[in-house]
């Protein structure tokens, strides 16, 4: 896996992927920036909540539940001093489908957390993470 981030202008940055996908990230106008784009923690969040919902979707269709839609926010805390790594991290899961069976999504979810999630078990070594979830039919 390659990625690389090339400085654009200012403190703005493209963000390349080796499977040839592009994001610009940029600061605040605070540190210098013009705020055109994410900024490179809130890719950690988003990837990290991406990763979650891809596990959890591929879960319950593996399973032969009828995933209508998969919805999770993150939201976070960091640490005060340098380096601001997180420090709580929480996910709320919004899981929508036909019949979906509760305990499946609970196991899921679960599976994500402990076993899947490169992202989550990662940012585990320096966060707490909790997690919600909600069931609704489709």
């Amino acid at each position: 896996m390659k990625a690389r981030a090339k400085l654009i202008e200012g403190m703005a940055f493209l963000g390349e992927a080796g499977s040839g996908h592009s994001l610009v990230m940029d600061g605040s106008p605070e540190y210098g920036g013009r705020n055109l784009g994410f900024r490179p923690m809130e890719l950690l969040l988003v990837g990290m909540a991406g990763c979650t919902a891809f596990d959890v979707v591929n879960i319950l269709r593996k399973g032969r539940e009828t995933v209508a839609d998969c919805v999770v926010e993150v939201s976070a805390t960091r640490a005060d001093e340098d380096p601001k790594v997180f420090t709580n991290i929480h996910l709320d899961y919004l899981v929508k489908g036909k019949n979906l069976a509760p305990a499946k999504v609970e196991r899921a979810i679960t599976l994500s957390k402990e076993k899947y999630c490169s992202a989550s078990i990662m940012i585990a070594k320096t966060a707490t993470i909790t997690h919600t979830w909600k069931v609704e039919e489709a």
